[in-house]
């Protein structure tokens, strides 16, 4: 769950560190807290009014809550690619998404896992910006992204082109670590962090929704923290 609970992946990650058997372990765990419906309070938020969302704690590090799986992605390797329902597929290597403007952010962030962490500054590249270049096609309506790892997640297409919504590079001025999914993550800040995958590859765009990774193991298609949107 990126930074709420990082899955296994399909390609090679670097799993130094992580028990044999932990990683099943943890994901049965919150596959279980999906179908206990752990953590729920029942209430609902407006996030025009309250800051922090329902059943959330405020904190000031940033938790790094994972399965041991932190791909190692050279700056050579990493690329994005923006296929599926558009006019004009981007695939952009490291320098050349370098090469694009980068913007600033500041935002709230809301873990799934019950933690939510305030101002956070980020650097990097306009979501909507790149989703105008590739031109999206009349029938495109969710997105599934796809990380380094191997790991999945989906979105309706109006949550992710926002204008907040960042592509980024650097957190607090300092180059994105490994372990928060550097060099490149999604930045989604009114969801829950899970859908906002770390080590970002590939964004496809669909007619219709696909589940992702925690989403076919009981998570919420959307993700809304001010409604609770934990568990579908």
């Amino acid at each position: 769950m990126t930074d709420d609970t990082a899955p296994p992946g399909t390609g090679r990650p670097d799993t130094a560190g992580a028990p044999e058997g932990t990683r099943d372990k943890l994901v049965r765990t919150k596959q279980r807290w999906a179908e206990e419906g752990r953590l729920l309070t029942g209430a609902a938020g407006d996030p025009l009014r309250d800051r922090l969302p329902p059943g959330q704690r405020l904190v000031t590090d940033w938790p790094v809550l994972d399965l041991g799986i932190q791909p190692a992605v050279a700056e050579a390797a990493a690329r994005l690619d923006i296929d599926g329902l558009v006019e004009a597929p981007l695939s952009l290597s490291w320098a050349e998404l370098m090469a694009l403007p980068q913007e600033e952010r500041r935002n709230d962030i809301h873990c799934v896992t019950q933690w939510s962490r305030y101002d956070n500054d980020w650097r990097g590249l306009s979501v909507a910006a790149l989703l105008a270049r590739a031109r999206p096609r009349a029938e495109a309506r969710f997105v599934t992204m796809e990380s380094h790892d191997g790991y999945t997640t989906n979105l309706p297409l109006a949550d992710l082109d926002r204008p907040e919504n960042l592509l980024a590079t650097h957190w607090d001025g300092e180059p994105l670590s490994r372990q928060h999914g550097g060099p490149l993550r999604l930045v989604v800040p009114h969801l829950y962090f899970w859908k906002s995958p770390k080590w970002i590859r590939r964004i496809t765009l669909i007619p219709e929704d696909r589940l992702g990774f925690w989403e076919v193991r009981g998570y919420h298609e959307r993700g809304d923290p001010w409604q609770e949107e934990r568990y579908s």
